[in-house]
């Protein structure tokens, strides 16, 4: 999928490192695309596939993998913030979620709704039907509703389409619109170049036909590339920038003024007394004030006739 939206091979040992993960698993659930958008419009992608999530509820630590390399990119990423040499500071941070829902059952399992949810608060989620040609067009359109609906019944947050602005042409908006209509993506995905019309063209040769991965009639893949690498790169990274990156930031900062102060009380070699009440030690400080002159004023008493009676 990967090497079908860049329209490029992946390198041979990122190839093998992923058929040897995949290799002891029965399916990959997720993937988290880190995209690095550089001068006219060359992109580089980070893959980070998780190991096997199966299907029984028991997976607490299926998507750890995932959220712990999410992690260590925004603390990477929030050490180079806070160094010296901020101006050349290499974005590293996840902004996109590729989660695959199979296609053979009846909407969303338990453990797409426990791995999304682990996920939403860190990542920007993109659902998407994989596999959509073992599908009819019908089959399709029940399972995109049913997935919908039960994103919002368990409350899980993916990616949100920005609203248009009112100045917005009327072909942006159209293209918003179907974007919107379309989720979750149902994708194909092939490194094959099959001959379709006269024209070669990635796609999957079976007996009935060709599917073209590239044919909108045939699945929604042209949409999602065109949104994570054209209209809607940039809002992903804002996201990631502003919700995500900064939650983290702020729960950093938050445990660490915790740690400093729980740190000061300890180490403090002066005792911290409770106050007491302003009223009460005013009252008895003018009492023992009193006291004391008094005891003062008989001892000068007593020796100016002490004087007296030598006199």
């Amino acid at each position: 999928m990967l090497s079908t939206i860049t329209s490029g091979e992946l390198s041979s040992s990122l190839v093998c490192a992923l058929i040897q993960t995949w290799s002891l698993t029965y399916e990959c659930v997720c993937v988290c695309v880190c995209v690095r958008a550089c001068v006219r419009a060359c992109v580089r992608a980070c893959v980070r596939a998780c190991v096997r999530a199966c299907v029984c509820v028991c997976v607490c630590l299926s998507w750890k993998p995932i959220t712990d390399y999410i992690d260590q990119q925004f603390e990477q990423y929030f050490r180079d913030e806070s160094g010296l040499n901020r101006k050349n500071i290499q974005d590293n941070r996840v902004h996109c979620c590729l989660y695959f829902i199979p296609p053979f059952g009846h909407g969303l399992r338990p453990v797409d709704v426990e791995f999304m949810k682990a996920l939403h608060e860190k990542v920007n989620i993109i659902p998407l039907i994989a596999k959509a040609d073992c599908l009819t067009p019908t089959e399709i359109k029940k399972l995109k509703d049913r997935i919908r609906e039960e994103i919002d019944k368990f409350g899980i947050k993916v990616y949100q389409f920005p609203e248009c602005d009112s100045d917005e042409d009327e072909e942006f908006k159209q293209l918003d619109k179907e974007l919107k209509e379309c989720t979750p993506f149902a994708v194909i995905g092939s490194n094959t170049v099959v001959e379709a019309r006269g024209q070669r063209v990635r796609g999957r040769l079976y007996p009935w036909g060709i599917v073209e991965v590239e044919n909108q009639s045939h699945c929604d893949f042209v949409k999602l590339r065109n949104m994570l690498i054209r209209s809607h790169m940039h809002d992903l990274k804002d996201v990631t920038c502003d919700v995500h990156y900064e939650n983290y930031r702020a729960q950093c900062i938050q445990e660490m003024t915790s740690k400093l102060t729980q740190d000061t009380r300890i180490e403090s070699p002066i005792p911290i007394l409770p106050l007491s009440t302003p009223d009460v030690d005013t009252e008895k400080l003018i009492k023992m004030k009193d006291e004391e002159l008094r005891r003062m004023q008989e001892m000068l008493t007593k020796m100016q006739q002490q004087m007296h009676d030598k006199d």
